[in-house]
Parts: structure tokens; C-alpha cells; sequence
């Protein structure tokens, strides 16, 4: 059926994390007709995750920093809607957006699982705030049960006021690892230690930005003091290895790294858990958007990111972009992209102030990026058996035997000759490994007609 022009709205905004809520709030309040599409039964996206209503937390709040930033855009949201210039479309899961005559189409399924019925909903412009998701790079044994990533504890907590374990280990590499130890030890697990493969030593390389962003500093010390007063130890250039168990996490093995992230022989140290919380860092969700074709560019930290001018705007006309999708940097500087996004949509003068700190933000975010990078002698921990696409169970050894015996250059040809990625999560867990050990320095930017999920029944009525 035709939409009409007075279902269009002038802004659908994919996403209700930060960069989206606020993008949405600040356009209806300059008047616009705003749709707000996200996948989640309530806005706040991965950052701002919340208990559900049924278990009664009295202070959700607790299990975030900066609440008042959201709450605040929270009850702006509230009001918008109960004005009419927002519609809120929670459990839409958006799986593809396409250009007609005079509007966009955003294209989604609905429900918690997507499998309920098919939504549309028309726009003018189209803003991308889709956030990330977590990197994973694999080891032996981290496909056993207890292992889960980092974000992945954090989110079992703040949205089931659950813990993956008693004794958790905290892994991987990036600032997310002290949020989500402090917020593990709070809730009372005992983390007996943080392996930070890099180490910190990167942000004093850009002593003006860490000047420029005393906020963040803050908000490292306080981690710092969190962990301190629970008694957790971090180790710096260390990694686990190895996971160690038969039904599930029994305990992990750290390893010493070099400064390329090689295992130093003879420094394996056994250390008794039941659950590893593990992950590199975040990765830009760019589905959406390179289906539409919007260009990427490579990060400090080797993932793909969106090309976006100073207003938030991509390299596709019509199609603007805040938060991850621009390059990882966290919630604060979401919502400030967000609100930028929205005066230029809005096409409302803007002063610089918000730039400005804007700009500090995301210089911080490419240090940082830098600081925590992947080296490429992580591939040392692996072991021929050792599963690197768990969707398929593709092991190392065959990605080995794919590059070495039969010539794959690249992650595409791995992909053809193996079957790694083509499972259902499409290479979110897998992309970063099988680039690495198809010798390229991360994976390209797929473009794919689908963003997530969706059945054939669904294909065959867009084909009706």
C-alpha cells in the first residue's frame, strides 16, 4: 500500500541509545515530525540498559554512570510523544531502509524476536544511530559456557540483575573492562583480576587531549578506585589464552604478552574461575548504512567507521549519522553528535560551543582507539583446533590450511573456501579474527541487503 504524504515524517531515527534519544528529542523540539525505530523494548540502547519492570530494581540507576544525562532525555522523550511530535516504535528491528520518489522507507519486523508482523515507516531524512557491537578475538576454550563478553556481563546484569559467575575474570582490551569489573565486584563477585592485553601507557602519546577532557579522567580514576577498594588487581599486557573445563569455565590461564601481544613463553599463570567476561573493544554497527552506500573509512583500531562531515551528515544524501556508527567514543559523546545531527536537519544555527566539544570527544575516542588496538600476535594463542567461527565451527587450522595450501588473500576468498561467517550472526563474531589470519589488517565493510534477520515469508511479500 502507498504511503502517504501525511504518514511521512521528517525524521526517522533508526536507534534509541544516546545518540538517537537525543537526536530525536532535540528535532522535536524544533518542530520536526520525528519517528524513533529501535529493536529494544525501551529506549536507552546497550549503554542505558534497565532491569525489566517485573524485577522490581528500586535504584536502577546504580548500575550506570551519567543516569542523569539519559533520565533527562528520558522524560523529554515522554512529553514529545505524549505531544505528538515523537511516535515511538520500540521492538522494531530495522532490516533494511530504501530510497522511493520522495521518502525513505525504513523496513523493519517487530516483536522481541522480529518474527510478529512487518512495519514501515516513511521519512524525509534518515538518521543512522545504531551504536556497536563487541569485538571478539578467539582463544582455546572460549567457546566453553561461562565465557561471555564483557559488555555481554554487563548487560546481563543491568537488564537481569544476574552475574555469569561467582568468581569472574575480566579480560580483553579497552576502558569497558574496568566499568564492567567495578560493576561485576559491586554487584558481589569476587574478580580476582583485570588482563589488559595493551595497557595505558598509549594516552600519555596525546598529554593536550587528556588535557582538554578532564571528565574522562575522572571517570577513569573512579574506576580505578572502584576496583582498588574491591581488592581486584589489574595486569597490564597479559591476555588469557586458554579457558580450562568440560561443562563449563573451571579456570583460565594468563598469559605475559609483548608489545606486539605475542605470548611470552614460560608466564602462563593458572587462576581458578567459574565465567571469563571477555572482549576487545566495540565495533561499528554499518549495516544499514553501507547498504545504502555510504562511505567508511578505517579507525585507530582497525574497524570501519563512517565518513561524516562536520554535521553529522554521510557521504548519502539525505542520510545523517551520531555515536558509534561515526567511530567508537562512548555515551557522552552520543549525545552530543545526536543533538548535532538535529540542528543540522533541522537546518538551525548552531555555535560552536557544541562542536568544540564535540571535537575534544572524538580526538579522545581516536586516542584511546589507539591505545587499546589489537597487535597482530594475538594469532600466537591460537591452536589448530581452536574454533574461530563458532557459527560454523571453522577452526584455525582450516583458515590456515585456506591461506597457506590454496592461496585466500582475503577474508572473501576465506569466507568461499570455509564457510567462516556465513552462520547467523554473519561474521560479527568472527570478521576481525578471519581478517587477521587472511593477512589483512581488519575486515572490509560488507555491503549487505539485509541488516538482521528476517524470513522468506517476509522477502516474498516485498516481492508482492
Amino acid at each position: 500500500m502507498p504511503i502517504s504524504p501525511s504518514d511521512t515524517h521528517d525524521l526517522a531515527v533508526i536507534g534509541a541509545g544516546p545518540a538517537g534519544l537525543a537526536a530525536a528529542v532535540t528535532a522535536a523540539g524544533f518542530g520536526l515530525r520525528v519517528a524513533l525505530v529501535d529493536a529494544a523494548a525501551r529506549p536507552g540502547g546497550q549503554f542505558y540498559r534497565q532491569p525489566a519492570p517485573g524485577l522490581g530494581a528500586a535504584r536502577p540507576e546504580a548500575l550506570h554512570h551519567s543516569w542523569g544525562a539519559f533520565a533527562r532525555r528520558a522524560a523529554r522523550l515522554d512529553e514529545q510523544i505524549a505531544a505528538g511530535r515523537v511516535r515511538y516504535f520500540p521492538e522494531h528491528h530495522v532490516w533494511a531502509v530504501t530510497r522511493e520518489a520522495a521518502h525513505w522507507t525504513v523496513r523493519a519486523v517487530t516483536g522481541p524476536d522480529g518474527a510478529q508482523e512487518r512495519a514501515e515507516v516513511a521519512a524525509r531524512t534518515v538518521l543512522l544511530a545504531t551504536g556497536a557491537h563487541e569485538r571478539q578475538l578467539p582463544f582455546p576454550g572460549w567457546t566453553l559456557p561461562g565465557v561471555v563478553g564483557a559488555g555481554g556481563a554487563q548487560a546481563m546484569l543491568k537488564a537481569g540483575l544476574v552475574l555469569p559467575g561467582r568468581r569472574i575474570v575480566v579480560a580483553g582490551s579497552g576502558p569497558l573492562l574496568l566499568a564492567v569489573a567495578g560493576s561485576l565486584a559491586a554487584a558481589g563477585a569476587t574478580v580476582p583480576v583485570v588482563a589488559e592485553a595493551s595497557g595505558y601507557a598509549g594516552y600519555t602519546r596525546a598529554p593536550r587531549t587528556l588535557a582538554a577532557n578532564p571528565r574522562k579522567l575522572a571517570e577513569g580514576a573512579g574506576h580505578a578506585a572502584t576496583l582498588l577498594r574491591h581488592g581486584v588487581r589489574i595486569r597490564t599486557h597479559s591476555a588469557i589464552t586458554a579457558v580450562h573445563g568440560t561443562d563449563r569455565v573451571e579456570a583460565v590461564t594468563l598469559t605475559r604478552l609483548d608489545r606486539d601481544w605475542r605470548p611470552l613463553p614460560g608466564t602462563g599463570l593458572r587462576i581458578p574461575c567459574d565465567a571469563l567476561a571477555v572482549g576487545h573493544g566495540l565495533v561499528p554497527q554499518l549495516e544499514l548504512a553501507t547498504a545504502l552506500g555510504c562511505a567508511t573509512r578505517r579507525t585507530p583500531d582497525g574497524t570501519c567507521a563512517l565518513v561524516l562531515d562536520d554535521r553529522q551528515r554521510t557521504t548519502v544524501d539525505g542520510v545523517w549519522a551520531a555515536g558509534e556508527t561515526g567511530g567508537v567514543g562512548g555515551a557522552e559523546l552520543a549525545f552530543l553528535e545526536g543533538e548535532l545531527a538535529a540542528h543540522g536537519i533541522a537546518q538551525k544555527a548552531l555555535g560552536g560551543a557544541l562542536r568544540r566539544r564535540r571535537d575534544r570527544l572524538r580526538r579522545f575516542a581516536r586516542t584511546m582507539a589507539a591505545a587499546h588496538a589489537p597487535r597482530p600476535g594475538w594469532t600466537g594463542w591460537l591452536r589448530e583446533d581452536t574454533d574461530v567461527c563458532r557459527c560454523e565451527e571453522v577452526t584455525a587450522g582450516r583458515i590456515q590450511e585456506a591461506v597457506a595450501g590454496l592461496g585466500a588473500r582475503d577474508t572473501r576468498t576465506v569466507k568461499l573456501l570455509t564457510r567462516a561467517g556465513m552462520g547467523w550472526c554473519q561474521g560479527r563474531m568472527c570478521a576481525p579474527a578471519v581478517a587477521r589470519l587472511a593477512g589483512e589488517d581488519g575486515p572490509a565493510a560488507d555491503r549487505r541487503p539485509l541488516a538482521c534477520p528476517v524470513t522468506l515469508g517476509e522477502l516474498a511479500r516485498e516481492q508482492g
